[in-house]
């Protein structure tokens, strides 16, 4: 009676405690490992059995389509490939993963239940160099929008704007595009004429780079005004002689066309003009004048003004005869002068010479003044000296007169 009363409860709970046993052993007979891959690459998908006893294995992807039915294929895609079936270890690879790829792939095992783990595929999508978008025109004074973009990745790529070493605080925004993400950093910055050419980098970053970088490389283009000059010859120049001026011309755009020519007349006839340069032979004085260069852009225009003078040539100890300058006139201000433009004068005038002339012919007056009055005052006082000799003699014969002949002198004759 005891023992059956012992039985009737203790029955139900050994039931039980078999049944639990039992689940727990089946359901470590498969287990599977997660798996992580490049885009790209080849995903190793394995499952690992336990007191394996012949039952069918099946294997499938995330849309629960049978890859392999105990190792046989059952989907038409070449990509997956059994490369491993014993009984503690089934495995099959995939190649040329991509996101759409990615999920749970099970592993199955059908006994008197079916059991089944998850193996779940992971795919991770490094960044491509980044494209460098310019939103807004750089001008020289105003301000460059630029945006540096990472269209795809998985996880989000991290961007960022580098100039000189350091780092350019930027806009960060992120957009999905499925499962992978875009990623965008822009950047607003001040603008000069010397930043032309001024080199920046956009640096992307990410997990699956170890470390590495993706960098884009970007050169500042920022437009401007051109500026021009004319380069001078060195030397005076004399009838005969060959002058060519280069005009330097800079700008952002380069101005294309240049125009050289003459303040209030037209350009000689030997006049040569070949781009920038302008050449002129056989100079004689009909060349002088001002001659002008100009250049324009979408930005701006600019000039610059040469002043030929051309000197006779002369024999030898001869004193050459000095031809002036052609200087500019107010209309010439009025009619080229450009409030944005820059304008530099070179005049070929030789200023030293004149100068050394001048001072040379006023020396020259001075000391013939200095001469001429010391001469002047040398002459009046000699003159006083005879006058005041002449006096005296007069007062002797006077006084002859007065106290009459004397016997003992001798006789004087006195011219008064």
């Amino acid at each position: 009676m005891a023992f059956s009363s012992f039985w009737k409860y203790w029955a139900p709970l050994s039931l039980l405690l078999l049944l639990s046993y039992s689940q727990t052993a089946r359901g470590q007979a498969v287990q599977a490992e997660n798996v992580t891959v490049l885009e790209g690459g080849t995903a190793q998908i394995s499952c690992r059995l336990q007191n394996y006893d012949g039952s069918i294995v099946v294997i499938q992807n995330p849309r629960r389509q049978t890859l392999f039915f105990n190792g046989t294929r059952a989907l038409k895609d070449d990509r997956f490939q059994m490369v491993l079936f014993t009984p503690r270890l089934v495995r099959i690879t995939l190649t040329n993963v991509s996101v759409s790829d990615e999920g749970g792939y099970f592993c199955q095992l059908y006994t008197d239940d079916t059991h089944h783990q998850v193996a779940t595929l992971s795919v991770v999508v490094p960044p491509e160099v980044p494209t460098v978008e310019v939103k807004t025109e750089a001008v020289e004074g105003g301000e460059v929008e630029l945006t540096c973009m990472s269209p795809r990745s998985k996880p989000p790529a991290t961007l960022r704007w580098v100039r000189d070493r350091r780092e350019i605080a930027g806009v960060i925004s992120q957009q999905e595009n499925g499962k992978t993400v875009s990623v965008s950093n822009t950047i607003r910055i001040p603008v000069e004429r010397k930043d032309n050419g001024a080199a920046l980098s956009c640096e992307a970053s990410h997990p699956a780079l170890v470390g590495q970088k993706r960098v884009r490389h970007y050169s500042l283009d920022v437009h401007f005004a051109p500026t021009v000059k004319i380069i001078p010859p060195q030397g005076i120049l004399r009838e005969g002689d060959s002058l060519s001026l280069t005009c330097s011309v800079t700008g952002n755009p380069l101005p294309r066309d240049i125009q050289w020519s003459r303040v209030n007349d037209t350009l000689p006839e030997r006049a040569e003009k070949t781009g920038n340069i302008l050449q002129m032979s056989r100079l004689s004085q009909s060349h002088n004048g001002t001659y002008l260069c100009q250049a324009h852009n979408n930005y701006g225009r600019a000039a610059d003004h040469y002043t030929l003078l051309v000197y006779v040539s002369v024999p030898p100890n001869s004193h050459p005869a000095i031809a002036h300058p052609i200087l500019p006139s107010s209309s010439f201000t009025k009619e080229y002068q450009d409030p944005g433009a820059v304008v530099e004068t070179h005049s070929a005038v030789p200023y030293a010479v004149i100068g050394g002339i001048l001072a040379l012919l006023v020396f020259t007056v001075i000391c013939v003044l200095i001469v001429t009055i010391w001469c002047s005052v040398r002459q009046k006082g000699s003159y006083l000296t005879h006058e005041a000799s002449g006096l005296d003699e007069h007062g002797e014969v006077q006084e002859a007169f007065l106290n009459g002949n004397d016997a003992s002198q001798g006789k004087k004759e006195y011219l008064l």
